[in-house]
């Protein structure tokens, strides 16, 4: 007998850690997808997801049970092994068909109030509670209702009770086969879904996907969900079931059906992406809005008529309405769903018009990614011309976002009524507007590690950022952070200075300075794709970038995040970290520098942070202790709007050069560890040689060297 096996009989030896390795998201084995899920959610779902089975096929064990698939229309079903090899075809049809209206049973209130309570979904109709009434007034169908006064049908409530008259609870998608099963979408749209190795739905998808597939009236909708939940699948996978029914009913129109806007062009490539598996083989075209399309023909002939009117003969007009007549040759563009960023659709649809912009008649689905940064003063303009420019009576506005603020809610209600107004037209079906909520609204994932680090000064962060880079080291602090992550800067000159410092900090055995880049609005499209690219199949390990990442963008497999310089605003910092742990993989890591500087700006981010850790049932150690968050300072709404715009304002400056340097301010800002003194030197230096040159330059031209290509001294 095995001696040690005898000592240890009676102990219980704590299992081996193999290593952090396997609980870093790189490592691919990504946890259960829904952030939310417990025990009793599985006893619950895997009861309704399994009602009513047949009395011989529950005599049988469970593996013995047969797998149907109901994805493929012309696939044979699969047969259990226990089944008869003589069994025919049409009675495998056959069960497959009384198993697919078992599960088509609807559930009662009260198992779906268990279940969207347990994933922590709360739907709202953000309706007026008069419309509420009046439509469930209208459906009873009751005369003498109708005749009691307003005060008598619409009583004043509470605003607990109102609460409940506005709460919802719509029945979930407890699997992604009840999609074919329950909601009959494309036979080809299920199959790539399930190619996609897509099973069970996140939470996000659970909720909002039977209100966009159902019997119903399809409603407008507000979505708040954490990052890296599945919404770009879920707002897909509807958008192309619609645009395939209509293919069938009206097979002779065509045109641009759905518009998909995203903030930066990274996201709204990535969807692009994402869509064209989606769409193979269904007759769906997606395309990703460029520069030069035309998208619209509707009222080109008219300023083509009006230019050649008004034109007096002279070379000007006639030089004007060259491009005008060139834009009119080009071809439309031959898409069912358009991507697109709002600049870029504004100027295609107010390209040669002075006053107005061309309408877009066909488009019944606007969709809205970041919704919160479209709505804001940067796009809000821009956003909203599109939302006017889609003329189609029964459009329908979804707006998805990790974060979202009330003032987006009151601007989404009171745009759609204007709408309504404008066009004169009412819809063929009343829609609601529903607002749907995943976890606590604007908080960050629960499955990450938030690290709240105080550097003290500029050169504490490069400190502190240096030793991530380097293993031995980090062994001395708790914090343990491997490739690949990004790091966010306030600029883009902090940005481009930070990757300067520290591009040679990888040895050249492991990939030198290739391993580290930096990403910015400033590069050209192609080095910014070219980066993408690298930084996805691992080529790159260390991106620098700004806050053009911070949204949508998904990394699977990133490792962490750094926040070199503290976000703008709480909601952009939950889009940060929430670049990694994505789908529900854990082992993720955010950390979060902050300096003298920083301290008046740091408690909304701290306090994101204590409800992240909640939200994950971490109590005893927590990274956030109550004293700080006592006292840490609250900052007031004008610097709140402030910070937002314009950042931390030591950070502000554009370029920190030695002339700006007051000696105190942009010394204490710069990314950097050399000293003054060796700055100063190499200033000199430079100086020098430049002056060397000029005097090498004027001998040159006057063959002699003159007073006027002399030294000068430093400027």
């Amino acid at each position: 007998m095995d001696a040690f096996r005898l000592l240890t009989r009676s102990t219980k030896l704590k299992p081996t850690s193999t290593s952090a390795d396997s609980r870093l998201p790189s490592t691919g084995k990504a946890a259960n997808p829904q952030l939310f899920r417990t025990a009793e959610t599985d006893e619950l779902e895997a009861k309704n997801g399994k009602k009513r089975k047949r009395a011989a096929a529950a005599q049988q064990d469970e593996e013995d049970v047969p797998d149907l698939d109901f994805f493929s229309s012309n696939k044979r079903p699969a047969t259990s092994v226990a089944e008869p090899a003589a069994a025919t075809e049409e009675d495998a049809v056959s069960a497959s068909v009384q198993d697919v209206s078992d599960e088509a049973e609807p559930m009662d209130e009260v198992q779906r109030r268990t279940i969207l309570n347990s994933h922590k979904i709360k739907v709202t109709d953000m309706r007026d509670l008069e419309d509420i009434q009046t439509q469930s007034e209208s459906t009873k169908d009751s005369k003498k209702k109708s005749k009691k006064s307003k005060k008598e049908q619409a009583p004043v409530l509470s605003k607990k009770e109102q609460k409940r008259a506005r709460r919802l609870f719509p029945e979930p998608l407890i699997n992604f086969k009840e999609l074919r099963s329950k909601y009959k979408i494309s036979s080809r749209l299920a199959e790539n879904v399930a190619e996609q190795g897509f099973t069970v739905p996140t939470e996000v998808q659970l909720g909002t996907l039977p209100l966009l597939l159902g019997e119903s009236s399809e409603p407008d909708l507000l979505i708040v969900a954490p990052t890296g939940s599945g919404k770009t699948l879920s707002f897909l996978i509807p958008v192309i079931n619609k645009i395939v029914r209509h293919h069938h009913s009206n097979p002779d129109e065509h045109g641009i059906f759905s518009i998909v806007v995203a903030p930066t062009k990274e996201l709204a490539s990535q969807i692009v992406n994402e869509g064209r598996k989606l769409v193979a083989g269904t007759g769906v075209k997606i395309t990703l809005m460029k520069k030069g399309m035309r998208i619209s023909d509707s009222g080109d002939a008219d300023v083509l008529d009006e230019k050649s009117d008004e034109s007096s003969g002279s070379e000007d007009e006639n030089a004007d309405s060259k491009p005008t007549k060139e834009r009119a040759n080009i071809p439309l563009t031959k898409s069912d769903i358009l991507v697109t960023t709002p600049l870029m659709l504004v100027n295609a649809l107010s390209a040669n018009r002075t006053t107005t912009m061309a309408t877009l008649p066909l488009v019944r689905s606007l969709v809205m990614d970041e919704a919160d940064v479209l709505l804001d003063p940067l796009f809000r303009e821009q956003t909203l011309d599109i939302w006017k420019a889609c003329s189609h009576p029964d459009l329908r506005v979804g707006l998805w976002s990790a974060t979202m603020g009330s003032n987006i809610e009151d601007l989404t209600k009171s745009t759609i009524k204007e709408r309504q107004e404008e066009l004169g037209q009412k819809p063929s079906e009343p829609h609601a507007l529903l607002r749907l909520v995943v976890g606590l609204k604007d908080s960050a994932i629960p499955n990450i590690d938030h690290k709240l680090v105080y550097a003290a000064t500029e050169q504490g962060k490069l400190l502190g950022l240096r030793q991530l880079l380097r293993p031995s080291a980090a062994s001395a602090s708790d914090i343990r952070l491997r490739p690949p992550f990004l790091i966010f800067t306030q600029t883009i000159p902090r940005a481009v200075a930070l990757h300067s410092e520290l591009k040679y900090d990888i040895p050249a055995e492991a990939g030198g300075s290739s391993r580290i880049a930096v990403l910015h609005s400033d590069l050209s499209d192609i080095q910014r794709s070219e980066i993408m690219r690298d930084f996805r199949k691992g080529e790159i390990w260390i991106l620098v970038t700004t806050d053009l990442l911070a949204r949508g963008v998904d990394f699977r497999g990133i490792n962490g995040v750094v926040n070199y310089d503290i976000p703008n605003s709480a909601a952009v910092y939950v889009h940060r970290v929430g670049r990694t742990g994505r789908a529900g993989r854990e082992g993720g890591i955010a950390v979060t520098y902050y300096t003298k500087e920083d301290i008046p700006y740091v408690k909304s981010i701290a306090n994101i942070i204590d409800m992240s850790e909640k939200l994950r049932g971490k109590e005893g150690d927590k990274s956030i202790q109550k004293w700080l968050l006592d006292a840490l300072p609250n900052l007031s709404k004008n610097s709140k709007k402030d910070m937002k715009k314009h950042g931390v304002e030591a950070r502000r400056a554009p370029r920190l050069t030695d002339k700006e340097d007051d000696g105190k301010g942009a010394r204490g800002m710069r990314i950097s560890t050399k000293s003054g003194f060796e700055r100063r030197l190499e200033n000199k230096k430079k100086g020098a040689i430049a002056a060397s040159r000029n005097r090498k330059a004027a001998a040159a031209n006057d063959g002699n060297v003159s007073d006027a290509g002399s030294w000068a001294g430093l400027d």
